[in-house]
C-alpha cells in the first residue's frame, strides 16, 4: 500500500486513489500522471517504487494538500470571521453562507431543529 502525504492510498485505478488525498480531484490526479508518464488506469500496487516517489515528489513540490491546505482554509474563514465581513458573520452563526434560502432546508449548517415555542394568544 503506498502512502503519499501521510495518505495510504488504496489498491484502485492510480487517478481514483490520488483523490484520496485532500486537495486533489479527478482533474489534479490525471495531470500528475500525465507529468510522471503513468497511465491513470493502472492500479496503484502495479506501481513500481520509483514510480511512487515520483508522484510523492510532484504532489509534495507542486500541491498544496492535507495539513497545510486544511490550515491555510481554516487561517480565510478566520479572517473572514475577525474582519466582520458578512460571510464572516455567516460562518460565525454557522448559517449558509453562500446565498441559500434559510427558511426551509439549510439543517446541514444550522444543524438539529430546535422549537421556538409561541406566544399564548390572550
Amino acid at each position: 500500500m503506498a502512502r503519499i502525504a501521510g495518505v495510504d492510498l488504496p489498491n484502485k485505478h492510480v487517478e481514483i486513489a490520488l483523490t484520496y488525498i485532500y486537495g486533489i480531484g479527478r482533474t489534479s490526479a490525471v495531470k500528475i500522471c500525465n507529468t510522471v508518464k503513468i497511465d491513470p488506469n493502472r492500479q496503484m500496487n502495479d506501481l513500481s517504487n520509483e514510480e511512487v516517489n515520483e508522484l510523492r515528489k510532484i504532489i509534495e513540490n507542486e500541491y498544496k494538500v492535507e495539513g497545510r491546505l486544511r490550515t491555510e482554509m481554516a487561517l480565510n474563514i478566520k479572517r473572514l470571521m475577525d474582519i466582520g465581513c458578512y460571510r464572516g458573520l455567516r460562518h460565525r452563526r454557522g448559517l449558509p453562507v453562500r446565498g441559500q434560502r434559510t427558511r426551509t432546508n439549510a439543517r446541514t449548517r444550522k444543524g438539529k431543529k430546535k422549537t421556538v415555542a409561541n406566544k399564548k394568544k390572550s
